[in-house]
């Protein structure tokens, strides 16, 4: 197998790049060049995704067997669809890495991957989706920008020739958003720890490495597709993982369960105050089973939690990112609301 993989130097593209090379494929990166090294015994084409210039030069690298697009976070709809473009006659299948955002239901339903998608046109600018200012409900604006760019993608490659994979929270090596790299030095540190919610909260993160597994398992395939790509719905939960985090660390501290509610009512930022921790009722309800069959695999997260800390470990670094500054609370307001179980 000949692959492109758009990103390729940090967390999943890295470790997609590193899995190809591990099965024997040739392996051609293209990035800019900022964040993260190159892969050693991968090939690197520099350049800039929203510069047409540097798309046509890029597919004159080509061909290639599959696409594998981990990159485009950030990218409005319109630069997704230039480059999937560029690409289509140099390519036989393109493998893209969506969001579970994407759907109308999140985070509030449980999902299948039958569930509908937000809107979102193929060829939308940065603006499309923004709300109004004063608006005080949901924010789907990141949602329908990735809509917008899944369908870039089909409508260059068509449904047989496209992968659309649909990951929820991926954690393992490598992470640079920091969620469980905060846990881990929480744990690590000790004392009484305010853990989120309930112990028995089911939870479906994703291992790094099996997202990569699966997204080379569906190029190699040669068929299109939507998948959702998570853990097992009640396989895991916060109770299990935090124990974990415990236990990988040596640490000698204490889980203190704080209800939602106690949590609510002092105001802690879900999502990233306490990493994981949301209170809406469908974000850990994705049925994945669409690529279970497909083959997809999970590992336990206590494997993640102890692979993760020995990458801390032995000198591991993220990509200098700006969300990892987001994750974790103070420990006065974590103080605070140990005091309040206290009462």
């Amino acid at each position: 197998m000949r692959i492109l993989v758009l990103g390729g130097t940090w967390f999943l593209g890295r470790t997609v790049v590193e899995e190809a090379l591990r099965r024997g494929w040739q392996v051609t990166t293209f990035n800019r060049g900022r964040s993260g090294a190159p892969v050693e015994r991968a090939a690197t084409v520099h350049g800039d995704r929203t510069i047409p210039a540097d798309l046509l030069r890029l597919a004159e690298h080509g061909p290639w067997d599959a696409v594998v697009d981990t990159s485009a976070s950030a990218l409005a709809p319109k630069d997704v669809l230039a480059g999937a473009k560029a690409l289509e006659s140099v390519a036989g299948q393109y493998v893209y890495v969506s969001t579970v955002s994407a759907y109308q239901g999140w985070p509030d339903e449980p999902l299948t991957e039958a569930s509908a998608v937000l809107d979102g046109p193929p060829d939308a600018d940065a603006e499309y989706g923004r709300m109004p200012d004063g608006w005080d409900g949901p924010d789907l604006y990141y949602g329908r920008q990735k809509a917008g760019t899944e369908r870039a993608v089909l409508v260059s490659f068509g449904e047989n020739r496209t992968t659309i994979m649909r990951p929820g929270v991926i954690l393992g090596p490598g992470e640079y958003v920091g969620r469980l790299p905060w846990w881990l030095n929480r744990t690590a540190r000790g004392g009484r720890i305010v853990a989120p919610g309930s112990p028995d909260k089911t939870i479906q993160p994703v291992d790094v490495r099996d997202v990569a597994a699966f997204a080379l398992d569906r190029a190699n395939a040669q068929l299109g597709g939507a998948f959702n790509v998570t853990a097992p719905i009640g396989r895991e939960t916060m109770g299990g993982f935090l124990s974990a985090c415990l236990e990988t660390t040596g640490g000698v501290g204490h889980l203190e369960w704080a209800p939602d509610a106690l949590l609510v009512e002092y105001k802690v930022r879900q999502w990233t105050e306490l990493p994981l921790w949301r209170t809406h009722a469908g974000v850990w309800q994705i049925d994945s089973s669409g690529a279970y069959a497909a083959g997809l695999t999970c590992r336990p997260l206590a494997e993640t939690v102890a692979d993760t800390w020995h990458w801390l470990q032995q000198g591991g670094m993220p990509v200098d990112h700006p969300r990892w500054a987001e994750h974790g609370i103070d420990p006065t307001k974590e103080a605070k609301i140990l005091a309040a179980l206290d009462r």
